[in-house]
């Protein structure tokens, strides 16, 4: 971030000042001694380098150095305190001619009026200008130093001059600097606009922080003072008791302080990141000229689009949930039997488990349901019930279809929900645990339509009871109709016959058994069968 005018590392004047993609400036020559990322197993040509300024890594261009955009607007700063004349290189400039954009000390400036070829020129003072970066500076192309950077490469991306639009750019579409800026300058001051807002996300998140910190301490405090009461009462055991608890309290609040701290430094560091991309990017909106915003749009651009896609938890990762149970059972010291222990199991919505044969599917108007195992944030079981279960069933074809589930505590960890579904359908299934997802959460719940049962007569198949003889003809004397088919076999078995017999009794006569229906055909006269 280029806001002085000297190189950050050697404390020098700008020296072909190049921009890194974090969006920090450095002379060329420092950028050169800047050593390579040491990579184990690997002996090839530098790409990364450590910024000097943030530690950030930086992969550098396939050209090294020499490809990283130049920073124009520290140069214009840079220029800014001791200015040499473009002419003589030997005065101060004073002025700078609007034409030529030649900054010139007050002797070339009278030169430059007496000529003829340059006496129509406007000449201003530099000490007029707000910035001389504000004044149009004419940029010259690095392939052809002496073409201005005219115009705009749209499928490149990039500032090029004229000899470039019938060279290299050839058939690119193009158009002039003054004729795009706009819609560029509109660009980055949308991702302006959408860092600016998650800067203040993340401050908030950080005094969340800070906030859930001294909540931490002022439990702890509260947690300590407790014990203190509770073992004032017993003499030498407890003391001891009382001991090895403020121990363990203090070792959990280390524990979990260095987690917030952690956690705040990353946010910490994120912050700063998009902050230096803000003010950087809000300088060179307001003090670069609309050629230099171009050739550094597209740093700008990759670095805000980078740190706008970092993704991060709005809510502190450490809670204050500590607590003290005295009527816990400790164990014996002296022979005395000890209470009190610290209980830190904090249930974690993402890691509770939802369990049962038919989680995904159901039945019309019968009574299901599966279970939900709470665990805390290692993924041991809580092993003890209270928690915040709420559950939702809703129809996603018809919003006023919901079904009412019933949630019972087990007080083992454990919750069993149960629900009668009264129409079919798919339905959303949402298990929350202190209002976040469980694990699993939300699911797809099929309703298949309920079971009804059909009334029919089994009757026998003289087909396959007379080795497979087409002219067969039961005792009832029905014969086979044509087309086979409802048995089993491939054929249908006449009807009106009150007789069983099993199929895989195969007779020998064709004959029906006749009398009364034999033991197997009372098994069932009612057949079940699924719409």
């Amino acid at each position: 971030m280029s806001f002085g005018t000297r190189c950050p590392v050697c404390a020098e004047p700008w020296v072909s000042p190049r921009l890194l993609p974090c969006l920090h400036s450095l002379c060329a020559p420092c950028l050169r001694r800047l050593g390579p990322l040491e990579e184990p197993g690997r002996v090839a040509a530098p790409r990364s380098v450590l910024c000097p300024v943030c530690d950030a890594e930086v992969g550098l261009p396939p050209g090294g150095v020499g490809q990283l955009t130049p920073d124009y607007l520290a140069l214009s700063r840079g220029g800014a305190a001791a200015a040499g004349c473009d002419l003589c290189a030997d005065g101060a400039a004073v002025r700078r001619c609007l034409t030529c954009g030649a900054d010139l000390c007050l002797f070339c400036c009278q030169a430059h009026r007496r000529q003829k070829k340059t006496a129509s020129h406007a000449v201003t003072e530099l000490e007029n200008t707000k910035d001389c970066s504000q004044v149009e500076k004419p940029l010259f192309c690095p392939s052809h130093p002496t073409e201005r950077l005219r115009l705009f490469c749209e499928q490149c991306d990039q500032p090029v001059c004229r000899d470039c639009v019938v060279d290299r750019h050839r058939q690119h579409p193009y158009d002039f600097t003054g004729n795009v800026i706009h819609r560029h300058g509109d660009a980055l001051r949308e991702l302006l606009k959408s860092t600016q807002q998650r800067m203040s996300t993340l401050e908030g998140v950080l005094s969340q922080i800070d906030d859930m910190g001294s909540a931490l301490r002022g439990r702890t405090d509260a947690v300590a003072t407790e014990i203190c009461l509770f073992a004032s009462g017993y003499v030498k055991a407890i003391e001891e008791h009382r001991d090895r608890l403020l121990k363990q309290l203090e070792d959990l609040k280390v524990q979990k302080e260095n987690l917030l701290h952690l956690r705040k430094a990353q946010l910490q560091q994120l912050l700063l990141d998009m902050r230096t991309g803000v003010e950087f990017t809000e300088r060179l909106l307001t003090s670069g000229s609309d050629l230099e915003i171009l050739i550094t749009k597209g740093v700008v651009a990759s670095r805000l689009a980078k740190l706008n896609s970092v993704a991060y938890n709005t809510h502190p990762s450490v809670d204050d949930g500590i607590q003290f149970s005295p009527q816990e059972r400790a164990g014996q010291c002296h022979g005395y039997e000890l209470f009190g222990a610290i209980l830190n199991k904090v249930v974690d919505p993402a890691r509770c488990t939802l369990h049962g044969e038919d989680l995904h599917s159901a039945r019309q108007n019968q009574l299901t349901g599966f279970t939900l195992l709470c665990s805390d944030t290692t993924g041991e079981r809580m092993g003890r019930g209270g928690e915040a279960v709420q559950v939702t069933i809703t129809h996603k074809d018809k919003r006023d279809c919901a079904v009412k589930p019933k949630v019972c505590d087990n007080d083992d960890g454990t919750y069993h929900v149960s629900y009668s579904p009264e129409e079919p359908g798919l339905y959303a299934v949402c298990v929350y645990v202190k209002g976040q997802h469980v694990k699993g959460s939300p699911f797809t719940l099929m309703v298949k339509t309920k079971f009804r049962e059909h009334q029919g007569v089994f009757h026998c198949c003289t087909f396959c009871s007379s080795g497979g003889q087409k002219a067969a003809r039961c005792a009832c004397g029905g014969t086979m109709p044509g087309g086979y088919q409802g048995c089993g076999h491939g054929h249908k078995g006449h009807p009106g016959c009150p007789h069983w017999s099993c199929c895989g009794q195969v007779k020998e006569s064709s004959e029906c058994l006749g009398g009364p229906p034999s033991d197997t055909s009372q098994r069932s006269l009612l057949r079940t069968v699924a719409l």
